[in-house]
């Protein structure tokens, strides 16, 4: 049977990137499907649309590569997406990586599903993650998080911060998986004030109509949300939530950010006084804990659930107008520790 396993939170604690890292020696476990492997080398991720440089989802991955490279001391591959690709391409990519010895290799993003499911079990002794999505296989890990608790926080804190009681979500593709973000954001703005409205937005159906990957259209669409009166604009949209930032910053509105703490990111500093918060994703902390389990000769399968309770989500604090904010921070705290408790149960569906 698959195992389905809670992180703990000292577990994903251990796997946090805020954490210092330090030098060691040692590689990987063996890799590859019998004699087709070239080597033993050690993390590999292959990024999802919108690519490194999204200031958000990908980099987060690339964090926690990072971390394990520096580690480990091992050698590490990131390999980009192509524009238009199908799933053949997911598989070459993933079955490329496997055969040269890199283990784990881990697709970061729900739509590697179909192609790691077929190359895990074309190389049974690598270790295999997915981001996002569950996969069967006794060699695959599935990473997933609780992104509508995170996403319950960010509209805790919209509901405190708004003037205008109209807020806004942006997402980037019309997905089950945006719609926990949407769903949590919109109970957490309900359950602190039901007076403030909700406007949401998806800016594409498909990803391959650049949901993801087009701050243009981001930019468009938290310009019609703000001509509505929106004056907090949470974005869960990749590379797009961009443009949503900029266009919030533009009219000295407050942008939520998403997966990284947006407020730090150089890409984003011209409009980082206008970020009030973002809901936090520990993407970079799974990667690692995948790594981490494979280094230490004890991979991790099975469904990997990074929860609040398991500090596997969360709200950033960095912006220092966040604690300015009348009620904000006490809210945010009340309403963390009733879900951890289990008084509040967050819905994952719109």
């Amino acid at each position: 049977m698959r195992r389905i396993s809670r992180l703990t939170r000292a577990a994903v604690g251990a796997a946090s990137l805020a954490l210092a890292a330090t030098a060691c020696g040692g590689t990987s476990s063996e890799a590859g499907n019998g004699g087709e492997s070239e080597g033993d080398r050690g993390l590999a991720i292959a990024y999802d649309i919108g690519g490194r440089g999204d200031q958000s989802f990908n980099d987060a991955a690339y964090a926690g590569l990072e971390r394990a490279k520096k580690e480990f001391g091992y050698e590490t591959a990131d390999i980009e997406p192509t524009e238009g690709e199908i799933d053949a391409d997911k598989v070459q990519r993933l079955t490329s990586l496997a055969r040269q010895g890199y283990n784990p290799v881990i697709g970061v993003g729900y739509a590697y599903g179909p192609a790691m499911e077929q190359v895990a079990a074309e190389y049974p002794d690598t270790t295999f993650g997915i981001v996002d999505s569950v996969v069967e296989g006794e060699n695959v890990a599935s990473l997933v998080f609780a992104e509508n608790e995170a996403s319950y926080l960010a509209g805790v804190a919209a509901a405190k911060a708004t003037r205008t009681n109209t807020v806004g979500f942006v997402g980037g593709v019309d997905v089950p998986l945006i719609h926990k973000f949407e769903a949590g954001f919109t109970q957490g703005v309900e359950d602190t004030d039901p007076e403030v409205e909700v406007e949401s937005q998806y800016l594409t159906q498909t990803a391959e109509e650049g949901g993801f990957a087009s701050p243009d259209k981001g930019k468009a669409a938290a310009e019609a949300q703000l001509e509505k009166g929106a004056d907090v604009i949470y974005q869960a949209a990749g590379l797009s939530g961009q443009g949503v930032i900029e266009a919030a910053a533009t009219r000295k509105k407050w942008a939520i950010g998403v997966d990284s703490d947006q407020y730090g990111q150089e890409a984003l500093a011209a409009y980082k006084e206008y970020i009030l918060t973002s809901a936090l994703k520990d993407v970079g902390g799974s990667v690692y804990a995948l790594a981490k389990s494979v280094e230490d000769g004890k991979p991790l399968t099975g469904t990997q659930t990074f929860d609040l309770e398991a500090d596997g989500v969360g709200l950033a604090e960095s912006n220092p107008e966040f604690g300015k904010v009348p009620g904000l921070k006490d809210a945010v705290t009340k309403a963390k520790e009733a879900i951890i408790a289990g008084t509040i149960e967050v819905r994952t569906e719109r």
